[in-house]
């Protein structure tokens, strides 16, 4: 298999992955890995500097998937990328696999940390890029959280020590779908005025459509010098896949039989099923 030639190429390949593995396994959260596929595929298409070949390079980018739950895309990225085979994917959420349903770094090549319990990458991760400047490093670490998760507390306790340290090597981006597992984010707890927010913590802030890859780009170019960055990439759960988007159905359901066949037909896969 060839790796796709670009970043929406690569997207549409990690859509197929997630619905795949999460139907063929059994697990959930395809919503949310169909949300963040445009992210991840800039990530890892154009933005990360990684070396699947060393994975433990000391030169590399950090990235950490504090949405835990969509493991399955990240997973699928790295195959993509090269890490581990493409066909390894099939061993998603199975008895005795160490692609877990919730990302983990266990014997999986290319994780830099073990997500599941919300709240925790934006702190990890702000503790790392405070380690690495201080090493005189220009690795930079990238947080892909949830908006959901910015229920959280820790989040703003790091939100807060990110922007008064300065730490410009960190960058979060907020998989804006406005769904978390049971209702909408606004029900919830409201996170507007969102971007104002993280400004006034002292993160320069950049605001765009999560799914346009030339916007993913320039801000990716644009990441500030001196401040950390926060990108809020408004999406829709479920992206790419017509009666899975906007719904939060799909928060925890597992596609199965004529659903996933409906699914893949949409991403353009003709006559697969979730016996395949």
């Amino acid at each position: 298999m060839s790796a796709p030639d670009s970043t929406e190429a690569l997207a549409l390949a990690l859509r197929r992955h997630a619905v795949r593995m999460c139907g063929r396994g059994g697990s959930s959260h395809v919503g949310s890995c169909l949300s963040i596929a445009d992210i991840v595929a800039t990530l890892y298409g154009e933005v990360l500097r990684v070396d699947p070949g060393d994975p433990g390079w000391p030169e590399r980018d950090r990235f950490i998937l504090s949405k835990g739950h969509a493991g399955a895309c990240i997973y699928a990225a790295l195959a993509e990328r090269g890490f581990f085979p493409v066909d390894h994917l099939e061993r998603h959420y199975r008895n005795g696999s160490n692609l877990s349903g919730h990302v983990s770094h266990k014997g999986v090549p290319g994780v830099e940390f073990s997500t599941g319990s919300l709240g925790h990458g934006l702190g990890v991760g702000a503790g790392m890029a405070m380690q690495l400047r201080r090493s005189g490093g220009d690795q930079r670490v990238f947080v892909l959280m949830s908006d959901g998760e910015c229920d959280e507390g820790s989040n703003w306790e790091a939100i807060l020590f990110a922007g008064h340290q300065r730490l410009a090597n960190l960058c979060a981006i907020v998989d804006n779908n406005k769904l978390q597992s049971l209702g909408p984010v606004s029900e919830t707890i409201a996170l507007e005025p969102f971007a104002n927010k993280w400004r006034m913590f002292g993160w320069a802030v950049h605001r765009i459509d999560g799914h346009d890859h030339g916007a993913l780009r320039s801000a990716f170019v644009a990441l500030s010098a001196e401040r950390p960055t926060c990108i809020i990439a408004d999406t829709v759960k479920g992206k790419g896949v017509s009666f899975m988007e906007d719904q939060v159905l799909w928060h925890y359901r597992s596609p199965q039989g004529e659903e996933f066949a409906a699914a893949m037909r949409e991403l353009g896969v003709a006559a697969e099923t979730v016996d395949a």
